[in-house]
């Protein structure tokens, strides 16, 4: 079952939150977030790259969890596969981030709910570079 979530006012709101978490940026330029982590930075976002080596990506300092990141974050972007999206979900509730954002293929259900349920805005199966020509603020750096 696809459970997309993610209606455009939260959508449009969340394009406008100025620091993202994003998991599973890796620099590795092949993968899918190395491309949307780029997009983020050049249309103004601050980005925090996740992954398990703590690397930076893009000139920006990585860590390894989300634990490790001083600042609030308001985006938690997961770029993981849907098995392992549950874990970052509940890291996210427990550093008090805003909202989730499950990229496209990305379904966990369960961990969405869980999201909701602490208060989080969740998006699911969406791609925040695919929104923003529809939705997202008009900014670049």
């Amino acid at each position: 079952m696809n459970d997309r979530r993610g209606a455009d006012e939260d959508i449009a709101r969340l394009l406008s939150r100025p620091v993202w978490a994003v998991v599973g940026l890796t620099p590795n330029s092949r993968r899918p977030s190395y491309g949307v982590g780029r997009f983020l930075l050049d249309h103004g976002i601050t980005v925090i790259p996740v992954n398990l080596q703590g690397a930076s990506v893009h000139d920006q300092r990585g860590v390894v969890t989300l634990d490790e990141i001083d600042v609030p974050v308001d985006v938690v972007d997961i770029f993981r596969r849907s098995e392992m999206a549950g874990a970052h979900v509940d890291e996210a509730i427990r550093i008090g981030a805003a909202a989730v954002w499950l990229q496209l293929g990305v379904i966990d259900t369960e961990a969405a709910d869980r999201a909701e349920a602490a208060g989080l805005t969740v998006v699911m199966d969406h791609c925040p570079a695919i929104e923003w020509p529809r939705l997202g603020p008009r900014r670049t750096r």
